[in-house]
């Protein structure tokens, strides 16, 4: 799906078409402010490595998109306060005292967690095919009834505290490219159930964030070609350590999320 290019303004792709040439471009408008990096691990860069001493188990990284975009663009302040394991309340109650009214752009990403995407990985690796289906369809349902109200309290939120912000909000990468080069593990019928239900999540995602006048940013155009069973994945699979699995390597941040992130600024 390309949700995100229903957003795009021609300076956008002006601008993309620029930095696909080489060509030096100013700053974006929004780098003139202060940019607040807020989210799950996905935007805090587990899988990537390189983790910030001083971010614990929230593991951010120098490598993920938040820190990247921040390095190239030089906001005039900037806060990287994602963090592993976030769901939608748990943003909204410990990441947003970093918003305030001199914020011009924010990013995030959340909502995976609430829906339980890792324990439905751990049920599709560890366990039968018909308990893993049973696990993504269960997730799906959380997608559908109790999400949409996480996230709009969430960007309520967000939008209360940094009122003059710029919110790009982004989605997850479909895990899997089917009839690709994977052997072994899950069954194709499993990867697809997989990929199916980050399409619904992404969805929902798009639609509250629409609701709330923020831009959403997909990243599945960026990693189509470099799903797992592809020949060259940007996602970690089963890996130590464990909780590095089903995440974005530093190929899949610089390559997937940051240009996705950089098109939407």
């Amino acid at each position: 799906m390309s949700v995100r290019r229903l957003w795009a303004s021609a300076s956008t792709l002006v601008l993309a078409a620029s930095v696909a040439l080489g060509v030096a471009q100013p700053a974006s408008p929004a780098a003139a402010g202060g940019y607040v990096a807020l989210g799950d691990s996905y935007s805090s860069g587990v899988g990537s490595g390189s983790y910030l001493s001083d971010s614990g188990d929230c593991h951010r990284s120098t490598k993920a998109y938040p820190y990247l975009w921040a390095t190239q663009n030089s906001p005039s302040s900037f806060a990287f306060v994602a963090c592993s394991g976030a769901t939608t309340g748990s943003v909204a109650s410990t990441q947003l005292g970093a918003l305030s009214s001199s914020t011009t752009l924010v990013s995030v990403t959340a909502g995976g967690n609430d829906v339980g995407f890792a324990d439905v990985m751990e049920d599709c690796v560890l366990y039968s095919e018909a308990t893993c289906l049973s696990s993504v369809n269960a997730a799906v349902s959380q997608m559908h009834n109790a999400l949409p109200s996480g996230l709009g309290s969430l960007y309520g939120s967000i939008r209360s505290r940094a009122s003059q912000a710029h919110v790009v909000v982004l989605g997850y990468p479909r895990f899997y490219q089917l009839s690709g080069d994977c052997i072994a593990g899950l069954s194709e019928t499993e990867r697809s159930a997989i990929n199916n239900a980050s399409d619904v999540l992404n969805g929902v995602i798009a639609q509250q964030a629409a609701n709330a006048g923020f831009t959403f940013s997909s990243v599945v155009d960026e990693f189509t070609g470099h799903e797992l069973c592809s020949g060259s994945p940007w996602l970690n699979s089963v890996t130590v350590p464990v909780y590095e699995s089903y995440h974005p390597k530093s190929a899949g941040q610089s390559g997937g999320y940051l240009p996705a992130f950089r098109s939407a600024a």
